[in-house]
């Protein structure tokens, strides 16, 4: 297991993600019920052959990369499969909520017939926080989660920035509410997205919906006046299913 700090790729601030107000979606996303794999509050136990890793101190609002090799046996599934076998255990020190989020996950696999696959998970409020692989109760990742410069619970808006082809992001504002990401405007012009985004483009969408503001990728190409993934990973949101149907609901997926 290697679990190494995730690093920022993007330029502006956390204050910034609220340009995307998206009316009703962003409405809907702050204060919606966690609906995340069942997770368990009690701690970990290990069987004597599995040495639990470390704990990992880590403050609110920060992330981290946790990258293992899980054994499936004979059928190796696909990243959203293995995601339902992986519990999120949550410890908060206030008794409430869940203290981590996995934002997004990639991986393949391996030669001798294992599955290769990282999460990006980012911290949410103070804890102690787990990944534990449901068929032998290996812990993968532990975690104490302590209050860092930025205050825990705070409510989450959904950013979205858009690749304009030529290396500049640009923001896009929903606050008309549209009905689909190309019906929303570029932030600071009068142009729509599908203005810009010309069909059968190929396009670097970022989205942005966490506590440490991280960001979260995908390649994704117009197809008329919807839009479709060129790769199938990462799986994103998977954590956040409310997040994650906003999106495939905007983008047409």
């Amino acid at each position: 297991m290697r679990a190494a700090p995730s690093r920022r790729s993007w330029r502006w601030g956390i204050a910034l993600v609220t340009v995307l107000a998206l009316g009703g979606a962003v409405v809907a996303l702050v204060g919606t019920k966690d609906s995340s794999p069942e997770p368990s509050s009690s701690s970990a136990t290990q069987s004597q052959s599995q040495a639990a890793p470390p704990l990992a101190t880590m403050e609110v609002a920060t992330a981290v990369m946790v990258t293992v090799e899980l054994d499936f046996g004979p059928k190796i599934p696909s990243i959203a499969e293995a995601l339902q076998q992986i519990e999120r255990r949550y410890v908060p020190d206030d008794g409430q909520g869940r203290t981590f989020a996995i934002l997004d996950a990639y991986g393949d696999s391996t030669p001798d017939g294992k599955l290769h696959i990282s999460m990006h998970v980012s911290s949410e409020k103070p804890g102690l926080a787990s990944l534990v692989f449901k068929p032998t109760g290996e812990i993968l990742w532990n975690g104490r989660i302590v209050p860092g410069s930025k205050p825990a619970g705070l409510p989450k808006n959904l950013g979205i920035f858009i690749d304009n082809g030529a290396g500049k992001s640009l923001s896009v504002d929903g606050s008309n509410n549209p009905s689909s990401i190309l019906d929303a405007r570029i932030q600071g012009s009068n142009l729509a997205v599908k203005d810009v985004w010309l069909d059968g483009a190929e396009r670097e969408v970022t989205f942005i919906y966490s506590a440490c503001g991280c960001p979260v990728k995908a390649m994704v190409r117009r197809a008329g006046e919807q839009t479709v993934r060129t790769k199938e990973l990462p799986v994103i949101f998977p954590d956040d299913p409310a997040a994650a149907a906003v999106i495939t609901r905007l983008m047409r997926w």
